[in-house]
């Protein structure tokens, strides 16, 4: 190993001045000139890898890399320079491995554990990326990238308010930076703290940050704080600005959907998106995404051949199983499984998405056993993927398999609480009439959301438990007092993908409200995002309240039904357990349980708030 001679240390200097001012080729030119000079200098061989890396010669790159530490065995600047070309390159599991060497070899260099921390959370190895964070934090405490670092690895880790104080620590220390503000904002909002959000919008604004990513932001949490007007105009603003900024098109959709009525606006949201691909018909994203809003809506034909159209222009094994979803809603079963299979020669069992997509085609197409096949395949991939174990749950009750009882768990992993009232509200009739009075404040929707369980009804938007509301805070703190006293009654059992997730406390994925109108229900479904789901009854119609039946006949307006599949796979099985409901009692379940209502025939609404829950970490 020989260091660089002076004539080649000038020569390194002016390679660094010509990338800073942007002359990448010229710079890698010249290096390639000093390699030829000193290939017994490992900085001359870090130099050629930089230069390639910035012209995009990731393979290039990684042989100049592996040529510097070949003559310099794990010097901290190649490996964390090696590791961020790594990262670029779309590499995270082998850039965490090269800033592992990086910080056993220089265990007090700041920028070796950012670099680990950040690619431990792109390999969504959360634990390890934190621990790295800390150790970078502590070398460098007024780091900016590292706190923001920490705050996306905290908020993979539905840690919010942790993530927030990280984002904020951030803009602190670099205050001229609008994207901390953002991502402070993101946290705010999904602890449904929106109002606190759209200030952080508005001090990103003011520090220059713009763009469609901030407005689309911004119009959530219009939506959230009940400014439906105010969203509505936005997102008109959205889309003219910026016509091709294809999330908008979602946005207006889903706001036109569930809004439109009430602000006079009689355009299908379908034709947004048509209006734009008759002016730019080769956006590919804004296409799928157009599609896709189709087969929410179920409009099943014209979804079919909006796939297939994007099929004939760059086709993967996605698209197919777009595609066949979109004919198995169309009813069109043997065009379904055709693709299905197509799909998986391709893919074989390495996505659990598309698993549960075949499976559910299996079950309608009565082929039972292949369908626990797949579903036995997908919980392997995903362990926790409620929508897999729903789908094993049913291909055993089919096949007569007792293990159906076993995951399911009707009488133990079900139950219905009577929930105390919070002090201070004069008893519980006096704490639900208070409830319903804000909740109804909060119902402003004329429809459903497009592709929710409800039918003929509406749901808040955002989070609900978050909101400064004392109401609000109390009821979720006597809500979380009942169900983590009922966690401790639970059996243990580490075998079991329910039982074993369970540490005595829940945290809160995600809480809304729902008010069911005249005739209106849940389809049968279950929660993907939870480990526990729940309903708590605030207000019920005559026909449901005044009931005269037991639990357990399956008709009884309004009551919910439990391990009955969706009606559309065809397979007419009854519930496995049915529950009366009752005002101020709350039903708990397994997130992977299928559920849904009977419709009522009364005047008066149905009123719940509905949360899913995961386990507290220890």
């Amino acid at each position: 190993m020989k260091p660089f001679s002076q004539d080649q240390q000038q020569a390194a200097r002016r390679i660094q001045q010509l990338l800073g001012s942007g002359a990448r080729n010229d710079a890698l030119e010249q290096a390639q000139h000093l390699v030829r000079q000193a290939d017994r200098t490992p900085d001359a061989h870090l130099l050629l890898a930089i230069c390639r890396a910035e012209t995009g010669d990731y393979a290039g790159a990684e042989r100049a890399f592996r040529a510097a530490l070949a003559l310099a065995p794990d010097h901290p600047l190649i490996l964390i320079n090696f590791g961020a070309m790594l990262r670029k390159a779309g590499k995270p599991s082998e850039a965490r491995r090269v800033y592992r060497r990086a910080t056993r070899r220089a265990a007090d260099m700041a920028a070796a554990w950012l670099g680990l921390g950040r690619s431990a959370r792109e390999c969504n190895d959360l634990q390890e990326a934190r621990s790295g964070l800390q150790r970078h934090l502590e070398l460098e405490p007024r780091s900016a990238m590292g706190w923001h670092e920490m705050g996306r690895t905290e908020q993979a880790l539905e840690n919010y308010e942790r993530a927030r104080d990280a984002f904020a620590e951030a803009a602190r220390l670099a205050p001229r930076e609008g994207s901390h503000d953002v991502n402070q904002g993101v946290c705010e909002r999904l602890m449904g703290h929106s109002e606190q959000a759209l200030a952080c919008y508005a001090r990103a604004r003011k520090k220059g940050l713009a763009g469609p990513e901030l407005d689309n932001a911004r119009i959530g949490a219009l939506m959230d704080c009940g400014r439906s007007e105010e969203a509505v105009a936005a997102t008109r603003d959205l889309i003219e600005q910026h016509p091709d900024f294809v999330p908008g098109y979602d946005t207006m959709a889903d706001v036109y959907w569930e809004y439109g009525q009430n602000h006079g606006i009689e355009e299908d949201p379908a034709d947004l998106f048509r209006r734009r691909l008759s002016h730019n018909p080769a956006n590919h994203d804004l296409r799928l995404a157009f599609a896709n809003f189709l087969l929410k809506a179920r409009r099943s034909e014209e979804a079919i051949e909006t796939f297939r159209e994007l099929r004939r222009q760059s086709d993967t094994p996605m698209l197919t199983t777009l595609q066949a979803n979109a004919h198995e809603q169309a009813g069109e079963h043997e065009a379904a499984g055709t693709l299905y299979r197509r799909a998986h020669e391709l893919l074989g069992d390495s996505r659990a998405d598309f698993l549960c997509a075949y499976t559910r085609h299996l079950l309608r197409a009565g082929d039972w056993r292949e369908a626990e096949q797949r579903a036995r395949a997908a919980v392997r991939v995903a362990p926790s993927d409620q929508e897999a174990w729903a789908y094993l749950a049913t291909a055993w009750r089919l096949l007569g398999d007792e293990r159906e009882f076993w995951l399911c768990d009707y009488e133990r992993a079900i139950t219905f609480l009577e929930v105390p009232p919070p002090d201070g509200y004069g008893g519980p009739q006096a704490f639900i009439e208070a409830l319903r009075a804000y909740l109804d404040t909060l119902h402003r929707a004329s429809r459903e959301p497009i592709q929710q369980s409800l039918r003929r009804g509406s749901q808040t938007a955002g989070r609900l438990f978050g909101r400064p509301q004392a109401i609000i805070t109390d009821t979720q703190r006597t809500l979380t007092e009942t169900i983590e006293s009922w966690l401790g009654m639970l059996p243990s059992d580490q075998t079991h993908p329910f039982y074993q997730r369970n540490t005595g406390g829940i945290r809160y994925t995600g809480s809304w409200s729902v008010k069911l109108w005249k005739s209106g229900n849940h389809v049968n479904h279950i929660h993907p995002e939870g480990w526990i789901s729940s309903a708590y009854y605030v207000a019920l119609p005559p026909s449901v309240a005044h009931h005269g039946g037991d639990d357990g006949e399956a008709d009884m307006p309004g009551c919910i039904r439990f391990g009955q599949p969706p009606t559309e796979l065809g397979l007419n099985l009854p519930p496995r357990r049915v529950i009366r409901p009752k005002v101020g009692h709350l039903a708990l379940f397994p997130s992977y349980m299928w559920h849904g209502t009977v419709p009522f025939d009364d005047d008066e609404p149905r009123m719940t708030i509905a949360f899913d829950m995961r386990a507290r970490p220890e």
